[in-house]
């Protein structure tokens, strides 16, 4: 990605609405691009969003009985043949060493032919493999389950067709491994992992994301089944925001990972897996910014309150002694940036945080000082207001930042179902695509790989999931597609 000039303008959004993307995150100064080709560069405001991502997911994960470890990076590539399944799905993104040392020519360093690896290594993709592995050795017993462990990680899967957070070569996540004593805990286990996801998607990104199951196509590789939350953005596009993997016996079967039961008999453990990825922070993007920049829910917003003074002459002092005494009654609770620099005006200040997505900003001038308040201006827009300074006025903007968090996800809600279309026909679906380009539909549908794969080439539509709720609204009906007798209520839409 370029470098943007701060005062660079977005492209609306009902122009150009991949550039419009690019542009935001660009002026918010989230990432830059990297010498390799499909990794991106998280800048300190883009990370400080996954922290607080990661913060909160973490915490939700630890409070469910999960442990954080850490897994190589590296995975014997005989690993990966050893669940077909598995290794067919990920074959095609997987980069591999093969050398360990390199060797200086007079046409610069090579790898060195003497210092070629007996078995070469992926550079991991996912650690299901490698950690199924390290299963094997830690689980005998009944008494060893379950097993609830977490990783924060990188992966590394080679794209062609690459776009800041939304398909990386190289992106951050982290995965749950766990395994069970019987396939109804690993069952539960991934459905109760994607409540957590859905729980943190709605309240603290307030994203409305939808849960489902997906078809046998959409299946994680190895997965008996792959549930997921699935966002609608702006356009009407669909996102997988994230997914939770009832894996049943495959890996433990694929690496020999057996216990000894209550009667002491041996059987092979059940699995999960569940993952969610700095994918989340495009969900965000495409969810609640505008035209004006990055809009960011206060919950992950790195600065949730931006102070800027504004004085001329000899008020600076007294300016920025109420500033101080303001900051400090705010920094105990929320993150708050003083924004004191000299060289830029306060309406330059004020596009900087209004395109890094600033939740509210306070302004502060001698007249406020001598008023005993602050000037606000929250994200969303509206008439500035203002706040007393006093010992409540934590209170007061915590009530202000609640009622932002409130708003975006009203908002969102509100977008998603006024683009969610229940259809009969297919033919219906197909010309509301063609004349608006995105939108969820609602239908009955016969199961069928064939038929996805036609509707798939025919309007790059494809089956989102079968949602979770809702199902029995298929009893007697027609699939809108083939006109048999319907399986499962389904989600089609267009989607990254």
């Amino acid at each position: 990605m370029a470098k943007a000039e701060s005062k660079q303008p977005i492209t609306p959004r009902d122009q150009d609405y991949a550039r419009w993307y690019q542009d935001v995150i660009a002026s918010a100064d989230l990432v830059d691009s990297s010498p390799v080709r499909g990794c991106m560069v998280l800048k300190p405001h883009g990370f400080a969003v996954w922290e607080a991502i990661r913060a909160d997911l973490d915490a939700r994960f630890k409070a469910t009985g999960h442990q954080n470890a850490y897994f190589p990076l590296f995975i014997p590539q005989s690993f990966l043949s050893r669940e077909a399944e598995h290794v067919e799905g990920f074959a095609k993104e997987c980069a591999v060493v093969t050398h360990h040392r390199l060797k200086a020519t007079d046409d610069g360093v090579v790898p060195d032919p003497a210092a070629k690896l007996e078995e070469p290594l992926v550079v991991r993709p996912t650690s299901e493999t490698i950690i199924w592995h390290m299963y094997g050795r830690w689980i005998s017993s009944w008494r060893d389950l379950p097993l609830l462990i977490n990783q924060w990680a990188n992966v590394v899967r080679w794209e062609m067709r690459t776009r800041p957070f939304l398909r990386t070569a190289e992106f951050l996540w982290q995965e749950g491994h766990t395994a069970h004593a019987t396939r109804a805990e690993a069952e539960e286990e991934a459905r109760r992992m994607l409540q957590v996801y859905k729980d943190f998607c709605w309240e603290t990104l307030a994203v409305p994301v939808v849960t489902g199951v997906k078809t046998a196509t959409e299946r994680f590789a190895g997965a008996d089944d792959t549930y997921t939350i699935e966002g609608m953005m702006q356009n009407g596009w669909a996102l997988q925001c994230g997914t939770s993997h009832f894996l049943g016996q495959n890996f433990a079967r694929a690496f020999d990972v057996t216990f000894q039961n209550r009667e002491g008999e041996l059987e092979h453990v059940w699995a999960t897996s569940w993952g969610v990825s700095t994918r989340l922070i495009g969900a965000v993007i495409m969810t609640h910014s505008d035209d004006q920049g990055l809009v960011l829910p206060p919950a992950v917003a790195p600065v949730q309150v931006v102070i800027v003074p504004i004085w001329r002459g000899d008020r600076k002092a007294m300016v920025m002694e109420y500033v101080d005494r303001v900051a400090s009654l705010l920094g105990g609770r929320f993150r708050v940036r003083v924004d004191d620099r000299d060289n830029l005006k306060p309406g330059a200040k004020y596009f900087e945080w209004e395109r890094k997505g600033v939740p509210l900003r306070m302004e502060v001038g001698p007249r406020d000082v001598e008023g005993g308040v602050v000037m606000c201006r929250s994200r969303l827009g509206g008439d500035k207001f203002k706040l007393p300074v006093g010992d409540d006025l934590a209170d007061r903007v915590g009530e202000t930042l609640d009622g932002i968090q409130r708003q975006l996800l009203e908002r969102a809600v509100a977008l998603r179902d006024a683009h969610i279309f229940e259809v009969d026909r297919y033919d219906e679906m197909k010309a509301r695509l063609q004349e608006q380009g995105g939108g969820w539909f609602r239908v009955p549908w016969h199961d069928d790989a064939e038929a996805e794969a036609a509707i798939k080439a025919d309007c790059k539509a494809t089956i989102r999931c079968y949602p979770l709720e809702g199902q029995e609204d298929a009893a007697g009906r027609t699939c809108f597609y083939s006109g048999r007798p319907a399986t499962h209520m389904a989600i089609f839409a267009r989607a990254y």
